[in-house]
């Protein structure tokens, strides 16, 4: 097996009969969401944090991989945390987040509700338009991660952006981008005000699109993209498990 990049390690703890799957983003790994998924496993929920196929190694090896390998690895470990809780919440970040609305558009009561960090569902529109042809021309573009205000601070992941894997994303975001309006579950929207990567226009045109009766958003306003490394990580963790909390504890009362 190939070294890991430092952090990308999966991770997982047994707890509580109340699961929380997280889905990190789009050349990331779970170096960027391991203190939420620390966070809320301290609070004695079962969690898991899986690695996507093809990140958290070296980008060449997320060239060969597409969006049905990573929605395939939170499907599996979705209907595994099924197996063994009585209710699954499902948290992501960027691509994450997209993923995290295609599974509770598909498995509708097995997911309890979501909490999401500027999920992304659209890809910029020029770079778009060119992919079909350019991703094969050159092989990768420059990278996205480590979009962090706080200084001092990095997001383990790839420098480049490999353009065949790119080409996968933006056909799973149109692809979820139809089934919004079958997402019904409670939802916990986190975004940035100012995020370099994923435009704060994308969190609106989920929060439209949705047909969740139960809605929370909350603007994070010291944060770039990678909110959970950043200023106000604290607060989405604190947001995360009052959610979860409020929602377990409403399901199970008589």
């Amino acid at each position: 097996m190939r070294q890991l990049l430092p952090g990308a390690e999966p991770f997982t703890h047994d707890g509580s009969p109340t699961g929380v799957l997280l889905c990190h983003g789009f050349t990331g790994s779970p170096h960027s969401l391991r203190p939420w998924a620390e966070h809320l496993a301290a609070r004695g929920h079962t969690v898991s944090l899986p690695l996507l196929p093809g990140h958290g190694t070296r980008w060449q090896d997320l060239q060969r991989t597409g969006w049905q390998d990573w929605y395939a690895t939170v499907d599996r470990e979705l209907r595994e945390l099924s197996r063994r809780c009585e209710r699954v919440f499902v948290c992501g970040m960027s691509m994450g987040g997209a993923l995290a609305l295609r599974l509770a558009a598909r498995h509708g009561s097995a997911v309890s509700g979501l909490a999401l960090v500027n999920p992304a569902i659209t890809f910029p529109r020029l770079q778009g338009y060119a992919l079909p042809v350019v991703r094969h021309l050159m092989p990768s573009t420059r990278g996205l991660i480590s979009d962090i205000a706080k200084e001092g601070v990095e997001e383990s992941g790839y420098e480049r952006v490999p353009l065949h894997a790119a080409y996968s994303v933006r056909a799973l975001f149109a692809l979820v981008r139809g089934e919004l309006a079958q997402v019904t579950q409670p939802l916990l929207l986190m975004h940035s005000r100012v995020d370099h990567v994923v435009p704060p226009s994308d969190s609106a045109a989920v929060l439209a699109a949705v047909s969740s009766a139960d809605v929370t958003e909350h603007v994070l306003e010291a944060s770039y993209h990678v909110a959970t490394l950043d200023h106000d990580a604290e607060r989405i963790f604190q947001e995360t498990d009052a959610f979860i909390t409020r929602l377990a504890t409403r399901k199970t009362a008589p």
